[in-house]
């Protein structure tokens, strides 16, 4: 018996439709979900309107960020139950045997397929998910939030995993979207003095920086990164969705410093790398996470360390999907978080 999706069927802008979806059958390694809550994602809102950088498997049901209950098991899966309430991660197709996979950076395996681009994700009913890719949620967290593991994890990745930040370093944040937000919220986790740093058209969205006692900049945050010493931020963190923030970020950070740079920006860059190397800089790319940083996460959200209850701007039943899209989308909120039926 099958279940209605929300479909992204073609690269034409906007073909996305709620569609039949069938029922998947699990291997032998894999569990099949019910699907309680789905959040949606900036790559989601990418694909709805055709402007993503990535190959997509059309057609595919979008949505890589879902929690629900396990309802089938297959005959290999021995550590699950029905009824478990778990999450999934993203990576759905991985090269075990790569030696990314190996090191148990399977994240990076260069034949990653992702859930909602490579195989159907999580806006439906039921979902195919290997049994390697799931996690418990702790009984005090939602559905609701728990849908949103995945960008606190993107944002645990890029922010306290490279090992950069300590207590006391000023930080700068680019891009008041929910990587932004989240990135800011970790920073403050790890005892920095955080701004986010947004245009006037995010005064909306910057608002949430301020439940996790962010400074709230709109335009130029010079005066912000240089009020200690003259120097600079600590450290940087580009998650705007554009290229050109680059070169703010490169401004913006002291000598000896760092800069995770998170967000996508597929336009060109027109400008030179040289203060990069002037000021000795750390670069760093961020993508995705695995299976540790995901447990880290699930345990702060248990413990109410990480509280997402600000970043979350409304639930819709999966009828309304384009609501819940054009929501984020416009700006006006951060995240939203479908329910399937």
């Amino acid at each position: 018996m099958g279940s209605i999706g929300v479909v992204n069927y073609s690269s034409t802008p906007h073909s996305v439709e709620l569609r039949e979806v069938d029922r998947p059958v699990a291997g032998d390694d894999d569990v099949i979900m019910q699907v309680e809550a789905v959040s949606v994602c900036g790559s989601d809102l990418h694909q709805w309107s055709g402007s993503q950088s990535w190959p997509v498997n059309y057609p595919v049901v979008l949505g890589h960020e879902f929690g629900g209950h396990i309802v089938e098991l297959g005959k290999n899966v021995k550590s699950w139950a029905q009824g478990d309430r778990v999450v999934s991660e993203t990576a759905a197709e991985v090269d075990m045997s790569s030696p990314m996979s190996r090191s148990g950076r399977y994240n990076l395996d260069p034949n990653r397929k992702g859930f909602g681009y490579g195989v159907n994700g999580g806006m439906t009913r039921f979902v195919k998910v290997p049994a390697r890719c799931l996690h418990r949620i702790p009984e005090s967290v939602s559905f609701e939030h728990a849908a949103m593991t995945e960008p606190c994890a993107v944002a645990y990745s890029a922010v306290i995993a490279p090992g950069n930040i300590r207590p006391g370093d000023r930080i700068i944040v680019l891009g008041p979207g929910p990587i932004g937000i989240l990135c800011a919220a970790m920073a403050r986790l790890a005892g920095a003095e955080v701004a986010v740093v947004g245009l006037e058209r995010d005064r909306a969205r910057l608002q949430a920086g301020l439940a996790y006692g962010c400074e709230i900049i709109i335009g130029d945050a010079t005066e912000w990164a240089l009020a200690v010493d003259g120097l600079g931020a600590d450290g940087v963190v580009d998650a705007a969705g554009v290229s050109a923030t680059l070169k703010m970020a490169l401004s913006l950070v002291r000598p000896a410093g760092w800069i995770a740079k998170v967000g996508w920006g597929p336009q060109p860059l027109d400008f030179s790398l040289d203060p990069l190397v002037q000021k000795n800089v750390t670069l760093q790319g961020s993508f995705s996470h695995n299976w540790p940083m995901w447990e880290r996460v699930l345990r702060m959200l248990g413990t109410g360390r990480l509280d997402i209850a600000p970043v979350l701007g409304g639930v819709w039943p999966i009828q309304e999907w384009q609501s819940a899209f054009e929501k984020m989308h416009s700006g006006e909120i951060l995240k939203s978080v479908l329910k399937p039926e």
